[in-house]
């Protein structure tokens, strides 16, 4: 629904219960018929540490042995430009 700065500010009490009973609606507010604001139910916020959860879900998906460990930052060059780097 479309409604110019002047009908929102007259109707806004029932545009908010409009909103209210029905999440999925969303109020657009027109200023010289370009929207400019959109009135809408607020999105629900994730449980606390549900993001947390999530991550270990997955770390707990992954493999155990990923393979042979390397010291990365000890042959650097090596790693970016291949063996023939070490001459360098």
């Amino acid at each position: 629904m479309k409604l110019s700065v002047n009908q929102a500010r007259k109707k806004l009490p029932e545009l908010v219960r409009q909103v209210r009973k029905d999440p999925g609606a969303a109020v657009q507010i027109t200023v010289r018929n370009e929207i400019v604001a959109e009135l809408r139910a607020p999105l629900p916020e994730p449980e606390p540490g549900a993001a947390a959860k999530k991550l270990v879900e997955l770390m707990r998906k992954l493999p155990k042995h990923r393979g042979r460990k390397t010291d990365v930052s000890a042959h650097v060059k090596e790693h970016l430009y291949g063996s023939d780097a070490k001459s360098r």
